[in-house]
């Protein structure tokens, strides 16, 4: 199995778009197998989303309903809301595996591999993808 860590700088962007990192990196494998993104933190998770026709501010909106800054955790550290920054993975899952033909990741022609990340109080993130051969 082929891994790689990738440095992500979130800010606070909720989303950030890794498809081109997935491209790159299943290029560099070659041939056929399934590719796993996963991110090791209890307050981020990965996503395939259209990105650029306002799903991010979709995306963004949803997330504030489900999980509201304002309401109170029992997790109650860190920024207004980072209580619910650790329910998001519940929603949104910190890992997903697409299919690679070729060395060309499968994703629909609408879909992109997304960071979900609404933890302002840590920018700074770390994505590994893994590459097992078929």
């Amino acid at each position: 199995m082929r891994t790689v860590e990738l440095r992500v700088r979130t800010g606070d962007r909720l989303v950030t778009d890794l498809t081109a990192d997935v491209r790159a990196f299943a290029g560099a494998a070659g041939g056929d197998g399934l590719l796993q993104v996963f991110v090791p933190h209890a307050t981020a998770g990965v996503a395939l989303l259209e990105t650029g026709s306002g799903s991010e501010a979709d995306l963004a909106d949803a997330v504030a309903r489900v999980v509201p800054r304002e309401a109170r955790f029992a997790h109650a550290h860190g920024s207004l809301g980072h209580g619910g920054d650790h329910v998001l993975p519940a929603f949104v899952a910190p890992s997903l595996t697409v299919p690679v033909v070729d060395g060309v990741p499968q994703l629909g022609v609408w879909q992109s591999v997304v960071l979900v990340d609404p933890n302002v109080d840590n920018p700074d993130r770390t994505v590994r993808l893994s590459f097992l051969a078929g």
